[in-house]
């Protein structure tokens, strides 16, 4: 049986390679690396070669084959991805160095790729938080930026729009609206049209919080600047105190100084929100369709992620309330 390289003793451990010596060399004068890049690009040829001596061949005769068994002995030993492929990195740029030099006749680290990491679930919050976040009232707050930033809220988690899709809503329809790829706010009909990604519009129904929040704002959205007409007012539905349109990186800031303000102990930004909608929506009503079109996701397997964070919500109800989810301490 093949002895890992991670379980050779130290005495196992190929002496520093000539090879490796003359390349840290080049690429410390040549590329002038920091010390600290310096040092990992050699732990990682010393690795190299720890596989290399325990399948027994020589560092310059590693074929391919060899490459992808270290990738997985890597991984099975709990490397992650992201690890993995800096390591290889670094190889593919020993070789290509000795290729340079003649020593090699092909990379064998060329077509090597380090396994995909998982994609990490989209952070959601918990409805009780969400609820707290969008109840939240500021009462010590200037009414104009507490009625802002209560519908900006409201919109977020109530329609799950994206953050740029909020600021870019204006506040009437009009024939720069269209012109220049806007959305717009029709609350007699009670929808949210959005110009989504890839150029695509779609209809978001509003509700009834939404929409008494949205009502609260537009009533005083106009007001420091001399009224609906003036010429210091944008046609943005969301205005700063300059009257023009807020920025994607405003409303980040915004929200999160509420988040805060809120109690939630976790910093909360646009996309949580979006988050959030998807996923309590799909927990109520199990329609993955509906989500997917209130979204504006062109594919439905991108709002199939939601189904592992609907499988995360009954797996906790199912260790919380199933008498057989958990073994009591000291059970036989």
């Amino acid at each position: 049986m093949t002895t890992a390289a991670s379980d050779l003793p130290e005495s196992g451990t190929p002496a520093p390679d000539p090879l490796v010596q003359r390349y840290l060399e080049h690429v410390r004068v040549e590329k002038r690396l920091a010390g600290r890049t310096l040092t990992l690009y050699k732990l990682d040829l010393e690795k190299l070669a720890q596989f290399a001596a325990g399948v027994g061949v020589p560092l310059l005769q590693l074929q391919t084959a060899h490459i992808r068994r270290f990738v997985a002995q890597m991984h099975s030993g709990g490397r992650s991805g992201r690890g993995i492929a800096l390591i290889l990195s670094g190889w593919r740029g020993f070789f290509t160095w000795a290729g340079r030099q003649g020593l090699v006749p092909h990379n064998p680290v060329q077509d090597v790729r380090a396994p995909k990491a998982p994609k990490p679930l989209p952070k959601a919050l918990g409805v009780d938080d969400a609820v707290r976040l969008a109840e939240f009232d500021n009462t010590g707050a200037d009414p104009w930026l507490e009625a802002r930033d209560a519908a900006m809220v409201e919109l977020l988690y109530g329609c799950g729009l994206r953050v740029g899709e909020l600021a870019g809503l204006d506040a009437v329809a009009s024939a720069d609206t269209a012109r220049q790829g806007r959305g717009w706010i029709d609350l007699q009909a009670g929808e949210a049209h959005v110009f989504g990604k890839g150029s695509k519009r779609r209809s978001v129904p509003v509700g009834q919080s939404a929409t008494e929040a949205l009502k609260a704002w537009l009533a005083l959205r106009a007001r420091p600047f001399g009224g609906a007409g003036s010429a210091r007012l944008d046609a943005a539905l969301f205005v700063g105190q300059r009257g023009a349109r807020l920025t994607a990186q405003s409303i980040w800031l915004r929200l999160r100084q509420r988040s805060q303000m809120a109690g939630l102990s976790t910093p909360v930004h646009p996309h949580m929100l979006r988050h959030s909608f998807a996923s309590h929506l799909l927990q109520s009503s199990g329609d993955l369709r509906a989500v997917q079109e209130l979204l504006g996701h062109a594919n439905i397997t991108t709002t199939q992620v939601y189904t592992r964070l609907d499988f995360q919500h009954l797996a906790k109800v199912y260790d919380a309330a199933h008498p057989r989810a958990r073994r009591k301490p000291g059970a036989e």
